[in-house]
C-alpha cells in the first residue's frame, strides 16, 4: 500500500496493508492523540486480533519470507512498508490463504486469527476469507451490476435472510465506502462502468459487505490519481 485493510457495523475492524520495513501502528479513534497510543511503533500488542509467529513461505527451493513475526491490534491500521519484491504481497496473501492458489507455495509458521490457527486442517478458507477480506492493488469488480458485486457475498455466506436485509447491507456497505450518493440512482448498471477510483471504493464495500473482522489491502492507490487516492485513505481512517 503506498500510503497507507451489522447492521453493518465494522467499527471492530483491523487494517493491514502493504507499500513501498518500517512499522507504524494508528489507532481508529481520533480522539486519543498520537503520542499516548500505546502501539505506535510496537512489533506486539495485547490483545492481537491477528498473531504471526516465525512465518517463512517457499516457492519451490526459493526462500521468499524469512521468520517474520508481528502482531495485528484491534481497530488498527497497520502499514508495511519496503522495496520492490521484499514480500509485502506474499505476505498478506498469507493472511487469508490465498497463498494456497499457488501449487509451489509453502507456509511454516504459526499464524493465528483471534487465537486460531488458520492453517489448521479443520479451517475452512471459504469463510476465512470472509474473515479476513482482501483489496487489491488493481480493482477487480465482479463482471456484474454494482448492486450484485456488494449483494454477491452476503448471499452466498447466508447473512441476509430477505431481500429487504439485502438491501439494507448493501446500502450500508456502499455508505460506508463513500460511494452510496454517486452510485445510488444507478445500482443496476456494470461495476465495471465506474471510475478507477470509484471501482477500487466498490471492492471495498464489498469486502465490507460480509462483515470481516480484517481487512488487507495491496497498495489499493497505486493504480488512483491523488483526488481518488485521497478519498479511499479518508475511507481507511474513517472505518
Amino acid at each position: 500500500m503506498e500510503s497507507m485493510s451489522t447492521t453493518l457495523d465494522i467499527g471492530d475492524v483491523s487494517f493491514l496493508g502493504a507499500g513501498s520495513m518500517a512499522r507504524e501502528h494508528t489507532t481508529l479513534n481520533e480522539k486519543v492523540e498520537r503520542e499516548n497510543r500505546t502501539t505506535v511503533g510496537k512489533q506486539f500488542v495485547d490483545d492481537a486480533r491477528m498473531t504471526c509467529r516465525d512465518v517463512n513461505v517457499y516457492y519451490g527451493d526459493n526462500h521468499a519470507i524469512r521468520d517474520v513475526s508481528v502482531d495485528i491490534g484491534r481497530n488498527e491500521v497497520l502499514a508495511m512498508i519496503g522495496p520492490s519484491g521484499c514480500g509485502k504481497s506474499t505476505f498478506l496473501r498469507c493472511l487469508n490463504r490465498m497463498n494456497d492458489t499457488v501449487d509451489t507455495c509453502r507456509v511454516s509458521g504459526d499464524i493465528l486469527l483471534d487465537e486460531l490457527d488458520i492453517y489448521d486442517k479443520s479451517v475452512d478458507v471459504v469463510p476465512l476469507r470472509a474473515q479476513v477480506g482482501m483489496v487489491f492493488q488493481k480493482p477487480n469488480p465482479f463482471p456484474k451490476s454494482i448492486y450484485d458485486n456488494v449483494a454477491y457475498g452476503p448471499k452466498i455466506h447466508g447473512l441476509a435472510s430477505s431481500r429487504a436485509e439485502l438491501d439494507s447491507v448493501v446500502e450500508s456497505s456502499l455508505k460506508k465506502a463513500g460511494l452510496w450518493k454517486e452510485v445510488s440512482d444507478r445500482l443496476d448498471q456494470a461495476g465495471t462502468g465506474l471510475s478507477g477510483g470509484q471501482q477500487q471504493r466498490l471492492c471495498i464495500a464489498r469486502a465490507i459487505a460480509v462483515r470481516p473482522e480484517v481487512i488487507l489491502m495491496d497498495e489499493p492507490c497505486s493504480a488512483l490519481d491523488p483526488i481518488a487516492t485521497a478519498t479511499v485513505e479518508n475511507l481507511i481512517a474513517d472505518l
